[in-house]
């Protein structure tokens, strides 16, 4: 890999918290992006989105949690724990040939030198996210 692939939150773009490498790639990797969302990204890719179920999953049981008087960072990451979110997402990314097209495709920008920006909604400062398992995963070379 000759590009380098990075991660942020759609927020810190539109409040230039974050440098975007000037040439960058930046790909949403959203189920359903808002309009507000495309304004800051160059593509969205929703094959790289966790499953709608899991995200489900995730929701559900945060909101769980919520009622017993956890806030919503710890509620959401306790909640992705329970649910086995890493290895459920990293499935899919396996078993979705939709997924696998996308992660090529990203692989091969990565191979030609250009640098790519995951960004989805998650301000993982608070939160865990896919899109930083995402990128744990091109960075290794997975």
């Amino acid at each position: 890999m000759t590009g380098a692939v990075s991660d942020t939150y759609v927020a810190a773009l539109q409040h230039d918290l974050v440098e975007v490498p000037e040439g960058a790639h930046v790909l949403g990797v959203v189920r359903r992006p808002t309009p507000w969302f495309w304004a800051q990204v160059d593509a969205n890719e929703p094959a790289l989105a966790p499953p709608t179920e899991l995200l489900d999953a995730v929701k559900v049981r945060q909101a769980e949690l919520q009622t017993t008087g956890l806030d919503d960072a710890p509620a959401h990451n306790a909640a992705m724990d329970e649910v086995d979110y890493e290895a459920r997402y990293l499935a899919h990314l396996e078993e979705s040939e939709d997924a696998r097209a996308a992660i090529d495709d990203l692989r091969a920008r990565l191979a030609e030198g250009e640098d790519v920006v995951l960004v989805c909604f998650e301000n993982t400062d608070e939160k865990r996210c896919h899109r930083t398992l995402l990128r744990e995963r091109l960075e290794r070379g997975g």
